[in-house]
């Protein structure tokens, strides 16, 4: 059968890897640094897949503008202690790599910065695997399609012919507005009543599903 996407373009966090969690006591870690009120865990996991500015603003927005560097320097410095023992989901680096054998394009599209995504891709391993990536401080923020434009334009793929895969609402409108497929997982930052609200392709519970998924469908 011949394949229905020729590239596959992952989020990171809360996607490839298990770190929702951090991101969210990263947040409020900064926020109590700061003496700012601490957004609640949902408030803190629904800017997860934004650029870092973009999120912090969301999270914290009583926060005047001169004071955005401050609050970014904390929440990377909380994060940055923690993310040393963060993991890859069960399942993830051998599907990425099956993925790789079947001559599929992958890609990473990220509201991590660029120097976070290369270390995170470091320690993973999991740099090789993939031919492009973007980050939130290279783009427009999700949900804006640049992102997936610039990947499509650097890796030759059309957008019927683009899959974005993601845990968040910002990633499957992003892939709205860059006009490619979507694929909610619900093992992350968002809920999966939300993804599905979004109309992707399919929404998956498990890192299991999605590799069925995959296999079956991509």
């Amino acid at each position: 059968m011949s394949a229905r996407f020729d590239l596959i373009v992952f989020d990171w966090d809360g996607t490839l890897m298990d770190s929702t969690a951090a991101i969210v006591r990263a947040i409020q870690s900064a926020c109590r640094d700061l003496g700012l009120p601490e957004p609640d865990d949902t408030r803190a996991r629904h800017v997860i897949g934004l650029g870092l500015i973009e999120a912090l603003q969301y999270a914290a927005p009583d926060l005047p503008a001169r004071d955005y560097q401050k609050i970014a320097e904390r929440y990377s410095h909380h994060y940055f202690a923690a993310s040393k023992e963060l993991a890859l989901f069960p399942g993830i680096a051998d599907l990425l790599a099956w993925l790789r054998r079947e001559d599929r394009l992958l890609a990473v599209a990220t509201g991590k910065s660029r120097i976070g995504l290369d270390r995170v891709l470091n320690q993973s391993g999991l740099g090789p695997l993939f031919h492009a990536t973007r980050c939130a401080d290279e783009c427009f923020s999700k949900p804006h399609p640049a992102m997936l434009e610039e990947l499509m334009a650097e890796l030759g793929a059309t957008p019927e012919k683009t899959l974005m895969i993601g845990d968040t609402t910002h990633d499957l409108q992003m892939a709205k507005n860059a006009g490619t497929a979507g694929v909610g997982v619900g093992f992350g930052a968002h809920p999966l009543a939300a993804l599905r609200a979004e109309t992707p392709q399919a929404c998956v519970e498990t890192p299991e599903e999605l590799a069925a998924w995959l296999k079956a469908n991509a």
